[in-house]
Order: structure tokens, then sequence, then C-alpha cells
């Protein structure tokens, strides 16, 4: 079975072409969804984390993310020691998660796929793209943030073009017509490679 990566900068519409693929019947993992799970339900992970954070990590047996992303976004550095936490765990889940899985591909959906070298457990990379101005937009009207955060954010993701030198596909997704006919094209493509057309 093979793995491909798919991942992109904030905002540039990574859950989107995730979608389009599980609607042609590839399984889908997304990292931060249970990265997330994993947060507020593993104990190693919280006691790991309340370690790092101090007591405000967690309110009410929940993770605490706003109180953690001040502390992120004022210190970096806290953003590697959690990664460096937590991608374990999310590694150690995935390969169970593969070993149930019966396709000729999965796609692990992970926005810091390059960040911390998980391309290079992928057969095949696809970095989804989309103009920095069209994913603030996009960021801004999903989600109650400012865009301050949002640049501190994409300044701590690789660019785009290097994701795209080490990337087999490239979706640009703009519209999302185009960006069906994309992903169509590369899911014959990639059935290729696993031996079926």
């Amino acid at each position: 079975m093979k793995i491909v990566g798919l991942t992109g900068g904030i905002g540039s519409g990574k859950t989107t072409v995730a979608k389009e693929f599980q609607a042609l019947g590839v399984p889908i993992y997304i990292a931060d969804e249970e990265a997330k799970k994993l947060m507020n339900t593993s104990k190693v992970l919280k006691r790991q984390l309340t370690n790092l954070f101090g007591e405000q990590a967690y309110v009410d047996n929940e993770l605490n993310r706003p109180f953690i992303a001040d502390i992120i976004f004022k210190n970096e550095s806290y953003l590697q020691k959690m990664n460096a936490i937590v991608h374990p765990k999310v590694g150690t889940h995935f390969k169970k998660w593969v070993s149930k899985q019966d396709k000729e591909y999965v796609i692990k959906e992970a926005a810091i796929l390059f960040e911390n070298n998980g391309y290079k457990q992928c057969d095949f990379v696809i970095t989804v793209t989309a103009p920095k101005d069209v994913r603030i937009a996009r960021l801004l009207k999903r989600e109650s943030t400012t865009k301050e955060k949002i640049e501190a954010v994409m300044n701590n993701q690789w660019p785009d073009d290097a994701k795209v030198k080490l990337s087999h596909f490239v979706i640009d997704n703009i519209t999302i017509e185009n960006t069906k006919e994309q992903v169509l094209k590369i899911y014959h493509e990639i059935l290729k490679h696993c031996g079926k057309s």
C-alpha cells in the first residue's frame, strides 16, 4: 500500500482537496484532527503538555487551545517542543490506522509534512497551493483571528516554492471546479503507480 502525503500552507485548501479524494474512495488520515483527539485523550500527552505549558494547558479535561496558541505566538520554541511531544504519538497512531486499510493507497493530510520530515515516509507528496492574499481572505472569513496571527503561522511554515520542489504533484486550489479536475487526474496517476489504471 502506498502512502501519499497531502500538505499545503495554512488556508491553501488541503481539507477541500482531501474531501475530493475521499469522495473517490481514498482513505484519508487528517493528522491535525487526530493530534487534537490524542491531546485530549492520551494520559501521557496530557501529562507532558501540562509539564510544558503549566496547569492552564487543560480546562475541564480539554486542551486550552487559545492559551497555548498565545504562548506559541509569543515564543516559537514552544511550538517545536510541543511538536516533539505530539508528533511521535501521531506517527504511531497513523501506522496502526494504515494497517487497517485495504485500498491501493491512503492519504495522510498534514500541515507540517515537510517541517517535521514526515514527507520522507511518503511514496508520493501532493502540495496544495493558493495565492497568499486568497489564503488570508479564506482564513479571516472562516476563523476569528487576525491577519497578524495568520502571517505568524505562515512564517512558521515552509514557503510554497520549497514544498513544490520536493512534491510529486501540485494542486493550485483557486476554484473548486478546477481543483476537482486536478484531483481526478492525480487520483488516476497514483493508481497507475500502484499497478492499477
